[in-house]
This record gives C-alpha cells, structure tokens and sequence, in this order.
C-alpha cells in the first residue's frame, strides 16, 4: 500500500473493507445462480417447482446480485484512485478479470432470463462447467492483488 498519512489511510482501509465484503457477497451470488439454473433447467417445464426456480433465480439477481456488483465497482475505482494505483499493470489485468467475470454475470442473468420463458440452450453438464469460472477468475484476481507478480 502507497503511503497514506490520517485521514486518506482511514478511507482507504474503509473502502478496502467494504470492497471485499461486496466482492464476497457478489461471489456468493455468482457460485449460486449457475447452480439454481441447473435445478430449474431439471425441473418439468411449466411445474410449481420451476416456478420456484425462476422467483429464486429472480430474488438472487436483485437482492444480492446486482447490488454487490455496483458496489464492488463503485468501491473498486475509489480505492484505485486514492491509492493511485492506475498505473500498475497488475490492475490493469485485475480489470480486464473482473470485466470478464461481469460479462459473465450478465450472461448469466439473461439465461436466467431465457429459461425463465422456457428457453433451454444448455445441458446441465454446461452449467455445471460455467460454475467453475466465478473460482478461477477469483483465484487469479486474489494472487494479483496479494502477490502482484507485475
């Protein structure tokens, strides 16, 4: 961390804190929904339980979902900036993961959408698979930050 002296370091550190805490919870939510869109996609089309699917698919995008991500980016660019760690070519690749893991939470959210109007395009086993991406973009993000290889 750059040297800070009062008041900046305490809103650094404070920024720093909520900004994990909603990459957590965002996190949460992106392990999740993969795994709702499998139990939906498995349930019979038109049932109850589907029904229940698409209300819980819906809750997780609103409550948690969507909230976490502008969080994390509206934390994630204030601590860039008083830090002053635009130039650093680490964050430049964290950037471009978080990008990725974005475009994946849209994608996913717009499946959601899809099966919600009894549109199914995936196999189960490719959700399954698409689970995997949230931790391994997680794990490369986690050693850029903490080992900041460049």
């Amino acid at each position: 961390m750059p040297r800070m002296d009062g008041v900046l370091a305490m809103t650094y550190l404070w920024l720093k804190a909520g900004h994990v805490i909603f990459v957590i919870f965002w996190m949460a939510g992106l392990f999740m929904l993969p795994r709702y869109l499998v139990y939906h996609q498995e349930a019979a089309p038109g049932s109850p339980e589907e029904a229940l699917w698409v209300d819980r698919e819906r809750k997780l995008l609103k409550i948690i979902l969507l909230p976490s991500i502008i969080v994390v980016w509206v934390l994630g660019i204030l601590l860039a900036t008083t830090a002053g760690l635009w130039s650093e070519p680490w964050l430049h690749a964290k950037l471009l993961l978080v990008l990725v893991l974005s475009g994946y939470h849209g994608w996913m959210a717009a499946y959601a959408k899809k099966l919600a109007r009894g549109e199914r395009t995936l196999t189960g086993k490719q959700l399954r698979l698409l689970n995997e991406v949230p931790g391994l973009v997680a794990a490369i993000v986690v050693v850029l930050v903490i080992v900041r290889p460049f």
